[in-house]
């Protein structure tokens, strides 16, 4: 029965059950977009995009809910929002689906590691947010961390810093806009769709598209990029209505996590003395910012 403690739980448990679900699916990301390593990162975009409106299409039509997209768009502010969340979402993609093909597994894990700490900082210098003491020290931490990972490497972890920007301003626009994370990305997706489907041609006409004249099983693998997409989301959307937001902030880490031990013990990426430090001084700082925050939650509730 709704509002008794057995149902709190039942909701609860579900709840876990459903984040865990999405990301795990998130976690293990890496291993689809590895089978297609060898279509171009443009293409295997294109057909994400393409396929999700699909799936979208479907769901939305199944579940009676077009009015949310319609609404989007009959919204100027609204739409102008999602304009510039589509844009981050498309370079968040592509920029990992290159890194995956390209072996640098480890960089996008630690790109969604320092995502918290983007958009906590994102928050300070957009939304007048303020951040404790130890906050100001996890950000110290989590900077040298790639200070000395830049200096050690010889170059930026490009890869890392612009999935976690991307990412970071993506959540901070998307919280912006009165539009829930289902028709959001129907949104989204339909205004990159002509562009997405006019490259496909593109590649049709011309011979060079992996989906036609690739092996079946690249063609079945781009055909099932929608689903891949659109199902982690809904089922992620299912537990932030039952969960606590820290409960939800702290599944997050699964996905960094997965594309870690990935990285490292499934793909063979080299893991030197410097990214451990590197990652040493990211955790501590991550662990720092979450235990406090954790903390300042709780004293507020007593």
């Amino acid at each position: 029965m709704p509002g008794t403690p057995d149902h709190a739980a039942r909701e609860a448990r579900a709840g876990v059950t459903y984040g865990l679900a999405a990301y795990l699916l998130w976690g293990f990301f890496p291993i689809y977009f590895k089978a297609l390593a060898g279509v171009a990162p443009l293409e295997v975009l294109s057909h994400r995009i393409a396929w999700s409106v699909a799936t979208l299409a479907l769901i939305l039509t199944v579940a009676r809910r077009w009015e949310g997209v319609r609404t989007a768009f009959s919204q100027p502010r609204t739409l102008m929002t999602l304009c510039a969340t589509t844009l981050l979402i498309a370079v968040n993609w592509l920029v990992f689906i290159y890194a995956v093909g390209a072996g640098k597994v480890l960089q996008s894990s630690l790109g969604y590691f320092i995502n918290p700490l983007v958009s906590a900082l994102l928050g300070v210098v957009f939304l007048r947010e303020r951040l404790s003491p130890k906050q100001k020290t996890s950000f110290v931490l989590a900077a040298a961390g790639v200070v000395l990972l830049t200096v050690s490497h010889g170059e930026l972890p490009w890869i890392a810093l612009s999935l976690a920007v991307s990412f970071g301003l993506y959540g901070l626009l998307r919280k912006q806009a009165p539009v829930d994370s289902l028709a959001g990305l129907t949104v989204e997706t339909l205004l990159l769709f002509p562009l997405a489907v006019g490259y496909l041609g593109w590649l049709a006409h011309g011979g060079r598209s992996a989906f036609i004249s690739g092996p079946a099983h690249l063609t079945v693998l781009l055909a099932c990029a929608g689903v891949i997409t659109s199902v982690p989301l809904i089922w992620f959307a299912a537990a932030a209505k039952r969960l606590r937001l820290a409960t939800v902030g702290l599944m997050q880490y699964v996905v960094p996590t997965l594309h870690f031990l990935l990285a490292v013990f499934a793909f063979g990426e080299p893991f030197t003395g410097a990214h451990l430090a590197s990652f040493a001084l990211i955790w501590a700082g991550l662990f720092l910012y979450t235990w406090d925050a954790a903390r300042l939650m709780l004293g507020a509730r007593t």
